[in-house]
This record gives C-alpha cells, structure tokens and sequence, in this order.
C-alpha cells in the first residue's frame, strides 16, 4: 500500500500542536532540567546487584573460589559509580522541587553525598545475603513441589520481587528518592507482585505463587510469614485536612505478626488492624478488623446461586453449599 503523502505534509502540524501542550507549568514534562534518574540504569544497577547477591546463577559462569573476588571486585566497582550518580540526579530533583528553585543552582555537593549512600548500601550486602538465605529457607520448606534451593534462586517470582524489595528498602531506609521506588516497581512489571519499599518485612519470609500481591508502603510484617497469590495489605482509608487534602506519613496499612499465613485472594485493610501471632487467614476473606493470635479466619458455607436460561428447560434456580 503506498503512502500517501498529502497525508504525511500534516506531520509538522501535529508536532506543532503537541509541542504547544509542553508549558512551564505542565506537570508531565521534564525541560530544562538536570537529568532524572535512568530506567535503564536502574535496571542495570539491580541485576549487578542479584549476581552480587546470587554470584553463579546470573550472567557469569564458571565462578570459583579462586576467580569470585575478581568478579565481585569489579562489580561493586561498577557499582560504586552507577549508584553515584543515579542517587545524585535523585538527590538533586528532590533538592529542586522541595526548594522550588531552577536545577542545579543549589551549592550542595549531591555527588558526594550521592556516593556516600552507594557505598553504605554496599556496605549492607553481606547483611542483606544473610537474610536472604531466610527467605529461600522459607520457600523451601513452605513449597513441597520445589526440588531445590537452586530452583527458588532461579524460577520463584516470589522471591525475585523479595530479592528487590529488600534492596530497595535499604534505599528507602538511607532515604534516598525515587530510586526506591522504580526498583520496586520494576520488579512489580516483572511480576506482577507489588510491595512498597518502605514496608517493613521480617525474615524467613515467602509469597507463593504470587501474582496480585499488593504490600503497603506502612505495611509491617513479622518473620515466618507467608503469602499467596493476590492478597492485599492495604489502607482502608486515607485521612485528609481540612482542605481535602491526604495527609501523608501516617500508618494506613496492617500489622502481620510472627508465624501467619494468608491464603489467596484475603483482603487485610487499615493501619490499626493487626493479625496476630500464628494465626491463618482463608482465602478471599476481607478483615477490617485486629485478629487475635492463634486464630482461624475463614469463609464458612458460602453460596452460589446459577439460574438456567428460560430458553432452555425454563428457570431454575441451584443453590451450591460449600
């Protein structure tokens, strides 16, 4: 099919119209300012990380005790810089839009600053491997069709969004902007489970399955906590002033204390609802409320309720129990 090229003379003008829309005061566009932190590179800075964390089952093979230092050497190497930076354009953004000044005016050093927070993230990954090793401990032991640890390190999108989750909390937690979030978030395309960086999450910790998982950001969970498929730890409203306003920083989503298992589709809402210790929530049951520990919450005698079309055999109604 040919182009038609009376059609294509129309292209300046679109370009025109839209370039228009790019005003000062748009709150979509980024003009004129120093850059932003990259997608791409935060991508890259996380699966350095993961062959730091996880050295042999990433991109490079043939680790050994004799080459491991050499290969982690230069990738904290690489490290160093690219969080350096990328916290540096964090740091500076959030410097200007706090101050309501134009970019990169300020007389703050944010490289140096930028590199101090890489290094004391750095510093955190022999504690950060550690407990890792509790969450794959706990996939292993909660999941009897799983063979070996390898096979959790490998496949379990549970534990991939876990791995960048606590990355992205120790971010969080150094308060660095921005890049938190985008880690978590990648990790969230990736799949499909959604936890805040700024949650607070013990150790031995497994979501199985995963898909649909939502964790909010004031979230807190103990250890030997487990999770299935599309559970949500959510806020159950959001308070605001007096003019309508959201008030930020207050505890809007639930406390999960020690030994818990949400079973799929469970919905726990509210900053004051805590689930206590040992206890087992059923699948798709909605809590507003706090559970005491060593308690069962689960969905009795549900019904389902099927009408035949009339076209057929005419209307009919069957109750199913369950």
């Amino acid at each position: 099919m040919a182009t038609d090229f009376r059609l294509k003379n129309l292209l300046p003008d679109l370009t025109e119209k839209i370039v228009a829309t790019y005003t000062p005061d748009d709150r979509i566009n980024h003009l004129g300012h120093c850059p932003l932190p990259s997608y791409e590179a935060v991508a890259g800075i996380l699966t350095d990380l993961k062959d730091v964390l996880y050295p042999g089952y990433r991109r490079k093979v043939g680790l050994h005790s004799g080459n491991i230092r050499y290969h982690v050497g230069g990738l904290i190497d690489q490290l160093h810089d690219s969080l350096t930076t990328q916290i540096a354009r964090a740091l500076r953004h959030e410097d200007r839009v706090r101050n309501s000044h134009s970019d990169c005016e300020s007389d703050v050093d944010f490289e140096a600053k930028g590199q101090a927070m890489a290094i004391e993230l750095l510093q955190r990954i022999a504690d950060l491997r550690k407990i890792l090793r509790t969450d794959v401990q706990a996939a292993y032991d909660g999941d009897p069709a799983c063979q070996t640890t390898d096979e959790i390190v490998f496949c379990y999108p549970g534990f991939e969004a876990v791995s960048i989750y606590r990355i992205a909390n120790q971010l969080h937690r150094l308060q660095v902007p921005f890049i938190p979030r985008m880690m978590t978030e990648w990790a969230h395309q990736r799949t499909g489970i959604d936890i805040h960086p700024g949650a607070t999450i013990g150790d031995h910790f497994f979501i199985d399955h995963g898909t649909g998982v939502v964790i909010g950001e004031t979230c807190e969970i103990g250890n030997h906590v487990k999770l299935y498929q599309g559970v949500t730890l959510g806020a159950l409203s959001f308070p605001t002033d007096g003019d309508g306003a959201l008030i930020r920083g207050t505890k809007r989503h639930p406390t999960i204390e020690d030994n818990v298992v949400i079973y799929a589709s469970a919905t726990i809402l509210g900053g004051r609802t805590v689930i206590g210790h040992d206890s087992v929530i059923g699948s798709s049951v909605w809590i507003t409320r706090s559970v005491s520990p060593f308690t069962t919450v689960t969905l009795e005698k549900p019904q389902l309720r099927v009408r035949g079309g009339a076209a057929i055999s005419g209307t009919h109604d069957f109750d199913f129990q369950i």
